[in-house]
């Protein structure tokens, strides 16, 4: 069990792993922590955005829609690679997904199929969108799938977690096609590598 780390450990995390990083307004405190605890934690969850534009997105992922409030994520991952922080605590990106899948992430194990949603996500999870539309044919820039992996890795170096603690929104919750454009594998390995 791993309680999350401080704003300013992340923080500090993110830019020693080589990353640019933008703080957005009063992240440090923007969470949705009134909606039920934030940790343990046990991994990161990356996403893709199904948006344009950097200052739309981070400003749709900081404030949220009216159906679902934000903060969207803690990170931003923009087509430059440059990482814009949105939240910190509890955040509306994980949503219900799979017990199985959870006890994978936790035991660092391949994951099973996720084939329910009976477990609260927002709790468990550090969360990364990536702006990107897809649609599998929007380009992945080589600096945003660099800072992926960097974000990734910072967040699993703190903990101690290996690469198998990163997992896609696709991979949590049925339904679900995020991020496309890339496999999870392929990120993990690229991860495991950067942890070594």
């Amino acid at each position: 069990m791993a309680s999350p780390m401080s704003a300013s450990t992340f923080l500090k995390a993110l830019r020693d792993e080589g990353l640019t990083v933008v703080q957005v307004g009063d992240w440090r405190t923007h969470n949705r922590n009134h909606k039920g605890p934030w940790g343990p934690v046990h991994g990161v969850m990356i996403h893709h955005t199904v948006t344009r534009g950097t200052a739309e997105t981070v400003a749709l992922c900081r404030d949220g829609r009216s159906d679902l409030p934000g903060p969207l994520c803690h990170g931003v991952i923009d087509k430059q690679g440059t990482v814009h922080l949105v939240g910190f605590g509890r955040a509306n990106h994980a949503g219900m997904g799979d017990d199985d899948v959870l006890r994978a992430v936790i035991a660092e194990k391949a994951l099973p199929p996720d084939n329910e949603a009976n477990t609260d996500g927002n709790r468990y999870f550090y969360g990364f969108e990536c702006i990107n539309l897809g649609d599998g044919k929007d380009p992945w820039p080589a600096a945003q799938l660099t800072a992926i992996e960097q974000a990734s890795a910072a967040v699993c170096r703190v903990h101690g977690w290996g690469a198998r603690s990163v997992i896609g929104h696709l991979e949590w919750q049925p339904g679900k096609p995020d991020p496309r454009g890339f496999t999870m594998a392929w990120l993990r390995e690229r991860v495991q590598e950067r942890l070594k």
